[in-house]
């Protein structure tokens, strides 16, 4: 049986608020505590790096995407348990999705962003069904919900796509939820 992993985009800073990176840490132990394996960024540096850290100090199995150009920017992570050099930005997020059963979106900037429309996207085209969940740390997702809202109230996505997104505010409602899915 193939072990569960989960893809977590976060940000390659911190952070301003510090429970960003207490929540980072806490989502690396949860994943590592259930046997799971974190699909990640592969970088050492920001939140990225508190979850891998995390995760590995706790036991668990870790596999990180790099592109080769940010392998000094991000200080490409090579203590995991796999870890992959792409070419490209759009090959480090596909080879993190196809290696991943659910994707969980941490506080970050327009990388996250970035990947985060690019599953949502393709879960709105019917390519895939996995989870897709904001962890909503001291609201950092909120102006990102309320722009999705706008985006159905405005007719340009069907209401549906709301209920392609889970919301939660904390990791321990986050391991409930994918336990639930997964």
């Amino acid at each position: 049986m193939a072990t569960t992993s989960i893809c977590v985009f976060c940000g390659a800073r911190a952070g301003a608020n510090p429970a960003y990176a207490a929540a980072a840490e806490d989502l690396g132990r949860a994943i590592a505590d259930t046997g799971w394996r974190l699909v990640y960024g592969a970088g050492d540096v920001g939140l990225m790096g508190l979850t891998a850290r995390a995760a590995q100090t706790a036991g668990g199995e870790t596999f990180g995407v790099i592109p080769v150009h940010l392998m000094e920017m991000e200080v490409g992570k090579r203590d995991l348990s796999q870890f992959i050099v792409t070419e490209t930005m759009h090959e480090r997020k596909k080879v993190m999705f196809m290696n991943s059963d659910a994707i969980v979106v941490l506080p970050g900037g327009a990388g996250s962003l970035d990947e985060f429309f690019e599953v949502l996207t393709w879960r709105q085209l019917g390519l895939h069904g996995k989870p897709i969940v904001l962890l909503d740390t001291e609201g950092y997702w909120a102006p990102l919900n309320a722009l999705l809202d706008h985006v159905v109230d405005e007719g340009f996505a069907a209401p549906s796509l709301r209920d392609m997104v889970d919301t939660v505010p904390d990791v321990p409602a986050l391991m409930s939820l994918l336990t639930g899915r997964l």
